[in-house]
């Protein structure tokens, strides 16, 4: 299935947050929603590859570039060569695209992370949220592959050298309780299918949609389904 039949509106503000894969995952959705779509941040991004970016705050030009391009990027110039938030509201975006989706917290490029009590930025009148997490952070020290392991640790009651097990991360998401909708990405490999299996079933009770799959290879299965 596509990955945006994880999106259950017909329009809206979209969230992406988590690690692994949130750009990814926002251009790929960019792809494949219909009508046209605004990509941006409430934190800081650097420019996405192959789309128009409009750095000014005028609604005018905006508009102007949506009908030229259905999918462009908007975002403020920031330090070392990042975006930030732009200066608009989002209720504005909102009005000028069927879709805005944005990148609401950062990871580092780490697979995993926990969120810091500021984190994550949701815009007000948000559609939906998808939490990203990377499947190849598995097996790993917890100190190497997540974003913030101190409060992960907390979380989980896990030590930096623990090496982190797909329970221990959905421990973590059950905790943090932050988007109903959960995609594990980097999930390629037949070991890697079973722990995307372990950590849906982890999450069984907690009434999440659990997809899992490869944004690399444009694979998604939802293996927990809240009316299943």
């Amino acid at each position: 299935m596509r990955v945006s039949a994880l999106i259950h509106v017909s329009s809206g503000i979209i969230s992406i947050i988590g690690s692994g894969g949130k750009t990814t995952l926002m251009q790929t959705l960019a792809g494949q929603l219909p009508g046209t779509v605004i990509l941006t941040t409430t934190t800081h991004i650097y420019p996405l590859d192959d789309l128009p970016l409009v750095t000014e705050n005028n609604p005018a030009v905006i508009q102007r570039a949506l009908q030229q391009n259905r999918v462009i990027s908007i975002g403020t110039p920031g330090r070392n060569g990042k975006l930030t938030a732009p200066a608009l509201s989002f209720d504005q975006l909102r009005q000028m695209a069927r879709w805005v989706l944005v990148e609401a917290d950062g990871s580092r490029r780490l697979p995993l992370k926990a969120h810091a009590p500021y984190e994550p930025v949701i815009p007000m009148d948000n559609s939906g949220t998808i939490w990203v997490i990377g499947a190849s952070g598995f097996g790993k020290p917890v100190s190497e592959t997540i974003h913030r392991p101190e409060l992960f640790c907390r979380i989980t009651g896990s030590c930096p050298d623990d090496l982190v097990t797909p329970e221990m991360a959905a421990a973590a998401v059950t905790a943090e309780n932050l988007a109903a909708v959960i995609y594990l990405n980097q999930v390629e490999t037949e070991n890697d299918w079973k722990n995307a299996r372990i950590f849906a079933a982890a999450l069984k009770k907690t009434g999440m949609t659990v997809a899992a799959g490869s944004l690399y290879h444009h694979t998604c299965e939802i293996l927990n389904h809240p009316s299943r």
